[in-house]
């Protein structure tokens, strides 16, 4: 969480994001969407362009969109939030 966040390198925070969006595991999306629920408006939007150069990058991503529907019935609201958040930028890269 504290590389997704990082206050004084969005480069980290993007880099974090692609690495762990390629992962495409349902445990590395959890924790970017924690980070979304988390984040201001400026590190929202390194995060989504580190998932979005994950999803358009070779090979794209596959898992992640499962991994938003697993984690829609997540128990934890804010890994609710941030999945819906990810999902909608997953459909925005098709």
């Amino acid at each position: 969480m504290g590389l997704l966040l990082d206050a004084d390198d969005t480069a980290v925070t993007r880099q974090t994001a692609e690495a762990l969006t390629r992962a495409g595991t349902v445990a590395a999306v959890r924790l970017i969407a924690l980070a979304v629920a988390e984040a201001d408006d400026n590190r929202a939007d390194w995060l989504q362009t580190g998932v979005h150069d994950a999803l358009m990058g070779p090979g794209g991503a596959p898992g992640v969109a499962a991994a938003c529907r697993k984690l829609a019935r997540d128990p934890e609201g804010a890994v609710r939030q941030g999945a819906a958040h990810i999902a909608a930028w997953a459909a925005d890269t098709r």
